[in-house]
């Protein structure tokens, strides 16, 4: 009996589909490299009427956030600086990421661009896209 030694970052999430192997794959390499920036986690959700949209950004403000709406794509960007008056501190850990930041997001057709409204409070900013009335795709015709 061969015994397989398993990889300690792995051990504990093992994927489930290829799919989710990709997403390990791609997000490890990208956590594993330590790069200027940042990417902030996002919640979306969808209700009746709207697609929403929450993302953590601690200790930013509001002035440092744009959020822009171009060709179907809604885009959140900014910069989370370093505080230039503690840099003569002696760190011993500095665990926050600081630098720019940029988060896209493709919208379905069926959305009201002028009506978006996004709010921020308390580190968090939440985004409503309201939604329109379904585009028709495929509709049947009779024959008369």
């Amino acid at each position: 009996m061969a015994t397989v030694k398993q990889h300690p970052v792995l051990q504990n999430r093992v994927p489930q589909t290829f799919s989710s192997l990709l997403d390990t794959f791609f997000n490890d390499a990208v956590s594993n490299r330590r790069v200027q920036g940042f990417t902030p986690a996002v919640d979306l959700w969808e209700t009746e009427a709207t697609y929403e949209m929450e993302v953590a950004l601690p200790g930013l403000k509001k002035e440092n956030i744009n959020v822009e709406f171009e060709e179907g794509v809604l885009r959140v960007s900014g910069e989370r600086t370093f505080n230039k008056e503690t840099r003569e501190h002696k760190y011993h850990r500095v665990e926050n990421l600081y630098g720019k930041f940029r988060r896209s997001f493709q919208l379905p057709e069926n959305v009201d661009a002028s009506a978006i409204d996004a709010q921020f409070e308390n580190g968090v900013l939440h985004i409503s896209v309201p939604k329109v009335e379904e585009k028709v795709v495929k509709h049947q015709i009779s024959v008369k």
